[in-house]
């Protein structure tokens, strides 16, 4: 059985256990990634395949960067703090604190 998504395309989100936030630009509603990057992940924290898997612009005190998460490893993050990210600029606009819009959605 395949999971709704609790999140959803420009949410803004931070994850649970490391210190990174960052806007959903893509959902993927089961494990999409390759193997050799799940296996990457320590048995002990390895979430598993069948749920919802977001695609982030992430970013964290040192850099931005695109992250993989699965939803059981992501909280909503309404703190409303700036986000840095360049592709959030290019590709969303704000609507309210937590939230952004996809351009393309805007030119339709």
């Amino acid at each position: 059985m395949i999971a709704e998504a609790k999140f959803s395309i420009g949410q803004v989100v931070k994850h649970r256990i490391f210190p990174f936030r960052g806007v959903i630009f893509d959902v993927d509603p089961i494990f999409g990634n390759t193997e050799e990057w799940y296996q990457a992940i320590p048995a002990e924290v390895r979430p598993r395949k069948d749920q919802p898997f977001y695609h982030l612009y992430a970013e964290n005190d040192q850099t931005v960067y695109e992250a993989y998460v699965s939803e059981q490893n992501l909280l909503a993050d309404e703190s409303g703090d700036e986000l840095r990210h360049p592709s959030i600029r290019k590709e969303f606009r704000q609507v309210n604190k937590g939230q952004f819009e996809p351009i393309s959605r805007l030119a339709n």
